[in-house]
């Protein structure tokens, strides 16, 4: 069944009013663990609306907590509020007024959207039950989800499900779409420094030069997923920096690599984590110098749960069509940190489409990146829609 028009009313109503807002969060970013406006704008909108409000969660975080009827489920709807250490290039009459600083993932639209949606359920009340709606702090790369959950995020607000939504350029505008199981791949971070004996470039056979075994490590770590891991599963091993040396006839004494990795099966990620080390120790051994690795294990794989999934997923086509909702999406090696409240809680995450063209097209993290206004009604509409659902009588 197919609703005319998936916008609430309610929710079209005030849409311009949340884009406002959205754009005024989008002029002023702050970045991880930074959000103190941004928290204080939310915190003080959600009390003028009647919910109960807890801060300092995560450092910046903000809890609202509203209930209607006798109903005993709960459910939690999280939005990340930070920015990105990125200089903003769009020419937007409201483009970030902060350096280097920019809302390059839709954050800010995130935020809106959910704001507008406990804006409308605070109004209507069409539910029975607690909602939690949870506004996150630090999402890109320091792990704001689990500094919530370890200063006591579900034990003071118990849910029984919790739901995460994402825009996402590429896919068409306010489409949907869902992945059962492993949907986006944990992310680990690994810093290797050689240590050799740095000499005269015309003497190389008085050195132990390093960038022999970099050169090598680079090409055989390509070894390992080509050859060690199932060619049915996903991993990816990428070298994003090698720092050595200053000028043309000194051999280095050091050579700093930086390498991301990803995996969508807890096994294969730690066959990787075995696997790197041994290959980087071995490769630096048979080139005569040493390695010191620190290897980072960071966000782990986000795995949807097969009920909340579906359920959302049914939500979501009840309200869009089946046509413009996938249930079948392909993962993504991309991380989220939401994975850490999906290992305490059951629940899904999902995407939005920003937009295949035009102003929605844009990838995140770009310095041209917007977050697309025209879905913000539509991700309202469907956080009303699935709180009401979930919390039916």
């Amino acid at each position: 069944m197919l609703s005319v028009d998936p916008v609430i009313p309610g929710i079209a109503a005030i849409a311009p009013e949340m884009i406002a807002i959205r754009r005024r969060i989008h002029a002023h970013p702050e970045l991880a663990f930074q959000e103190v406006a941004t928290s204080d704008l939310v915190a003080s909108l959600l009390t003028q609306w009647g919910y109960e409000v807890t801060r300092g969660l995560g450092r910046t975080g903000v809890v609202g907590v509203l209930r209607e009827g006798t109903g005993r489920r709960r459910i939690g709807l999280r939005a990340d509020m930070d920015a990105l250490p990125i200089e903003e290039a769009t020419g937007l009459h409201y483009a970030s007024a902060v350096p280097k600083t920019m809302h390059a993932c839709g954050h800010d639209g995130h935020t809106a959207m959910l704001l507008c949606a406990a804006r409308h359920l605070a109004q209507s009340r069409q539910f029975s039950g607690t909602l939690n709606v949870i506004f996150q702090p630090a999402e890109e790369s320091y792990g704001g989800a689990r500094a919530m959950i370890n200063d006591g995020l579900f034990d003071r607000f118990p849910c029984d499900a919790i739901f995460g939504l994402h825009n996402m350029p590429g896919f068409k505008t306010g489409d949907m779409n869902f992945c059962t199981g492993p949907a986006m791949a944990s992310a680990d971070r690994v810093t290797v420094v050689l240590r050799g004996l740095g000499g005269h470039g015309a003497l190389p056979h008085l050195s132990r030069d390093p960038m022999p075994a970099v050169g090598a490590i680079i090409l055989s770590l390509q070894s390992i997923v080509a050859r060690e891991i199932d060619s049915q599963k996903s991993a990816v091993i990428s070298v994003g920096s090698v720092k050595a040396g200053e000028t043309f006839n000194v051999i280095p004494q050091t050579a700093e690599m930086k390498l991301s990795v990803r995996a969508l099966d807890p096994t294969v990620r730690a066959l990787l984590h075995e696997r790197i080390k041994t290959l980087i120790h071995a490769q630096a051994s048979a080139f005569g110098v040493e390695a010191e690795i620190d290897y980072e294990l960071g966000y782990p794989v986000l795995v949807n749960h097969a009920e909340p999934t579906a359920f959302a997923a049914d939500v979501a086509q009840t309200m869009l069509g089946a046509q413009r909702v996938d249930t079948q999406a392909r993962p993504l090696m991309g991380s989220e940190d939401f994975a850490y409240m999906l290992e305490v809680v059951p629940g899904a995450y999902a995407w939005i489409g920003n937009g295949i063209e035009g102003k929605g097209s844009c990838m995140v993290h770009n310095p041209g990146y917007d977050f697309n206004d025209d879905i913000l009604a539509i991700g309202a509409s469907y956080w009303v829609r699935l709180t009401e659902a979930y919390l039916a009588e």
